[in-house]
């Protein structure tokens, strides 16, 4: 069917909404509530007016975009004086009781209630801060902040997390002016029983009701002292990523230039978590080699990402056996960095920080775990993510787009292969192991090295290898934790014949983990060129096998001896802990709130 928008023919399929429509053809019409690509219509924020004309009757109708399906000849116009108007009024009573304490906003200068009351032409704004009602501020939990004060109720948040993550961890709280986004069973972050701090939620966020716990000024602190050795390293995808907070084409490799803004700003030491990537396919590797030989608990799980160990711990304990016990990249290159590197540089350890730039919020959370400390001393002192680092760089003055290239300066933990790049997008943690155990086992190169089953953004990915005289193996790649929960069920009902699974929580793996650049009205838009660019990377790297990174060969031989021996066992494995809740029990005033709300 054919509809016409301000004047111009636009193309429509059946169930198309006039905002859906009017997107793909490039017309803009300004939302809050609706935010594709999610499945999310609520018709809650009334910004998304259009004015229509039936078609027979003539008659003109001011309807919200979102949720009025289109009809073949309907005429919409988006910008009446009289859309305008009740636009303008729209925001102006979304402002009657929003915080609007911008300049400290986590959101200032990338929020989109401010871009909203540009575009309808608010100036002043005569309801401002009428109704404020006192809503929480809480930053109990480990990687996040909620401040409800600044909610519009828009639910964006609510919807990533029931369908991207099929959580459920997040709900809008109370009724009237004191509603806002709340914790699900809960009064605070900390306490919730099935949050594990992905940050999905923040990237959805139109305002700044939630954020990242920013932690630049620590950073800064310990770069300026002169008693501190800084070691900084950053993950796989940060390279691809870092870029868009400086709006350079998407999936724009500026690894070098990361390594010459970090020299600039006072790091002692720039590393490649890389390094430490490849070491985890040494580890794992042997692990899973070591469970299909003795007969340990199959399927071998991935525990690179730690918002699903999170999942594990918290929703599903029963399954914490699978677990691969090798530790992440991250916490792999902590505990080399306090150990192996304090020695070769003559470092005392205790004035040796380790400050890990992630595209992932439940990274700050792994940082604090007990096991991943020793002799006190956190093995990772600090995470920041991809916005934090943007916001650091901002800081001091610096833009990626302006700096030369620079090169790693420690002569130790900077070589890497393309199979570590590729830990950065869903699949690379299993190709990466597919290549050296294809090695090890068969004693010849997977041939062609990409191992394409497990690439692309299919949510459920199904591979085997054939190891020759060895037998094959079954391996499965999952991304969101949507869709790791139907996976979990399989294993528990002893329906997964898979040998290996790899599950990365956030869509599309670390590309676009909670704590990369949030752009407005953008959701996993770039995810296919961040991927892309990965792999290209990977492409190009001289070794693209982690078992033959020289470096890492030099690890085993001077200290650790061999994968999953005594030494890296005990430096470099972790254990898990059962951490499942019963939610709060709800008071007779919280059922009756929920009956009032539907």
């Amino acid at each position: 069917m054919q509809i016409r928008i301000n004047d111009q023919l636009v193309e429509c399929q059946e169930g198309d909404t006039i905002l859906t429509a009017a997107k793909r053809a490039d017309i803009f019409i300004p939302t809050l509530c609706a935010y594709l690509p999610l499945n999310h219509t609520p018709g809650t924020c009334r910004v998304c007016l259009v004015e229509i004309v039936h078609p027979v009757t003539g008659e003109a109708t001011v309807v919200t975009s979102c949720n009025t399906p289109v009809s073949d000849g309907l005429i919409v116009q988006t910008r009446t004086a009289r859309v305008r108007k009740m636009q303008r009024q729209q925001v102006a009573w979304l402002f009657a009781d929003h915080n609007q304490d911008c300049a400290s906003c986590v959101r200032h200068g990338n929020c989109e209630l401010q871009t909203v009351a540009m575009y309808t032409g608010l100036i002043n704004n005569s309801c401002s801060g009428r109704f404020t009602a006192k809503r929480p501020i809480d930053t109990s939990s480990p990687s996040l902040f909620r401040e409800a004060n600044k909610c519009i109720r828009c639910g964006r948040c609510v919807e990533v997390c029931r369908t991207i993550q099929g959580l459920g961890c997040l709900t809008m709280d109370n009724i009237g002016t004191e509603c806002g986004v709340g914790i699900a069973g809960a009064d605070q972050w900390a306490d919730s029983t099935k949050c594990v701090n992905c940050g999905q939620c923040t990237l959805v966020c139109p305002t700044g009701a939630l954020g990242l716990k920013n932690q630049t000024e620590t950073a800064i602190e310990w770069m300026e002292d002169p008693e501190i050795t800084t070691v900084v390293a950053f993950a796989p995808a940060v390279r691809v990523t870092m870029g868009d907070y400086f709006r350079l084409p998407p999936g724009t490799d500026v690894e070098k230039r990361i390594v010459t803004a970090l020299k600039h700003i006072g790091a002692d030491y720039v590393c490649d978590i890389n390094w430490a990537a490849d070491v985890t396919i040494m580890e794992e590797g042997t692990e899973l080699l070591h469970r299909l030989e003795e007969g340990g608990t199959l399927p071998m799980m991935t525990s690179c990402c730690p918002g699903w160990v999170n999942f594990v711990e918290k929703i599903h304990p029963e399954l914490i056996a699978h677990l691969s016990t090798t530790r992440s990249p991250q916490a792999i290159f902590g505990a080399l960095a306090k150990t192996w590197f304090a020695r070769e540089h003559g470092i005392d350890p205790k004035k040796l920080r380790f400050i890990s730039i992630m595209p992932c919020t439940a990274k700050k959370d792994e940082a604090q775990r007990d096991q991943l400390a020793r002799d006190g001393m956190p093995d990772t002192d600090l995470v920041l993510t991809v916005r934090e680092f943007g916001d650091l760089l901002r800081r001091n003055g610096v833009h990626l787009g302006h700096l030369p290239d620079g090169e790693f300066d420690s002569p130790f933990m900077t070589q890497n292969t393309g199979a570590s790049v590729i830990f950065g997008v869903t699949g690379g943690v299993m190709e990466a192991a597919v290549r050296t155990v294809y090695a090890v086992l068969t004693g010849k190169e997977l041939a062609p090295i990409e191992f394409q089953p497990v690439r692309g953004q299919d949510w459920v990915k199904e591979a085997t290898v054939d190891l020759g005289d060895k037998g094959t193996i079954k391996l499965a790649v999952v991304h969101t934790l949507a869709h790791a929960e139907k996976l979990c069920q399989l294993v528990k009902q002893g329906k997964a014949d898979y040998h290996f699974v790899e599950v990365m929580a956030c869509p599309g793996g670390c590309i676009n983990g909670g704590g990369t650049v949030r752009r407005k009205n953008r959701y996993m838009e770039f995810n296919e060129q961040r991927a892309a660019a990965i792999y290209a990377i990977d492409e190009k790297r001289p070794l693209r096998q982690s078992h033959k990174n020289p470096d890492v060969v030099r690890l085993y031989e001077e200290f650790l001896g061999e994968p999953c021996g005594h030494a890296s066992h005990d430096l470099l494995h972790t254990h898990y802990k059962m951490r499942k809740r019963n939610p709060k029990p709800q008071s007779i005033t919280d059922i009756w709130k929920k009956v009032q709300l539907g």
